[in-house]
Parts: C-alpha cells; sequence; structure tokens
C-alpha cells in the first residue's frame, strides 16, 4: 500500500469513527475537549465536520507552542524543562488542562514530532504521546510511535484516527 492510499484509509475510517463519537457521545451525553499540538486541531476538525457534534464537543485548544500550552493549558515550565514537550508528562498536564478549561467529561491530547524534521534520536520522527482523561480523575498517556519515514500528512492523520479510536474505547470504559 502507498503512502497515498494508506492515508486516504486513514482518513475515510477516521471520518467513521468521527461519526460514531458524535453518536456514541450523544446518546450518553458525555462532552468532550480536546488538547492538540503536533495535529493543529486536526482532532477537533474531525469531530465538528460531523453534523450534531454540537451536542458533544466543547472545545479545542490548539497548543502548539509552548507558551500557548502554558497559557491556555497550565502546562507548567517545569514539566516542560524537565521532559521536553513531546513527553508522557506534557501529554497529561494538557489533557488535565483541558477538562479543568472546559466543560468536558473525557478530554484527548496529543503532543508529537511529525516531521519531516526535528526528530532526535531520543524523540524521533513518528513518536507522539496521547493523554486520555475522563471521569474519576482517571488519566493515562499512550505512547504512539509511527513509521518515521510516513509523511507528515499521514503521521497526523493516524494520530486522530488513534484519539478518535481512543475516546471511544474510553467512553465504553
Amino acid at each position: 500500500m502507498t503512502g497515498a492510499d494508506r492515508l486516504e484509509t486513514i482518513t475515510k475510517e477516521s471520518r467513521a469513527l468521527a461519526q460514531d463519537v458524535v453518536d456514541s457521545f450523544s446518546q450518553r451525553g458525555v462532552m468532550i475537549a480536546t488538547a492538540e499540538s503536533c495535529t493543529g486541531g486536526m482532532i477537533a476538525g474531525a469531530i465538528t465536520d460531523i453534523a450534531g457534534s454540537s451536542a458533544v464537543f466543547d472545545r479545542g485548544f490548539v497548543t502548539y507552542s509552548n507558551a500557548a500550552k502554558q497559557d491556555m493549558l497550565g502546562v507548567r515550565e517545569t514539566t516542560l524543562s524537565a521532559y521536553g514537550a513531546v513527553s508522557a508528562q506534557v501529554a497529561t498536564e494538557m489533557v488535565l488542562g483541558a477538562r479543568r478549561r472546559s466543560r468536558a467529561d473525557l478530554a484527548v491530547s496529543v503532543t508529537g514530532v511529525a516531521g519531516p524534521g526535528g526528530g532526535s534520536d531520543l524523540k524521533p520522527v513518528g513518536l507522539v504521546w496521547m493523554g486520555l482523561s475522563g471521569p474519576g480523575d482517571l488519566t493515562s498517556a499512550v505512547e504512539l510511535r509511527w513509521d518515521p519515514s510516513w509523511s507528515r500528512d499521514l503521521i497526523r492523520a493516524a494520530t486522530v484516527h488513534a484519539a478518535l479510536e481512543a475516546l471511544i474505547a474510553r467512553l465504553d470504559d
């Protein structure tokens, strides 16, 4: 499968997942917030592309810079300095900030290296950390590792897909 074919498939599947998110969350009266860095609002965009999403989507935070993560989500400078923006710790603080600064019952955050540059040995292109936070203070951070040879578009699309899947899985917990 070529990169373009993979991107088309993931994008199509994400549309169906976003519809699932809107339908499932609407049936249960659950609100969502997103906190995004490497995807630049694409998760929020996927959800709000679906008619009826206003019943489940409260808000999205696009916090591409470290300053935005601090200002909008309350990510601590000490956390950014100690672990870097692409870390479990920052993904966790992002998702907790999104929940605190919204009316959401469930939030997702992503921070990563989408490439093609910007990677390092410790944090290669394709590394993404995703945070999830839901009722009862259930918060977790999950490491995603996409193929570093993938295009920036494909890494970002795969991250959106994973975030939508994670939201559905967390709702079903």
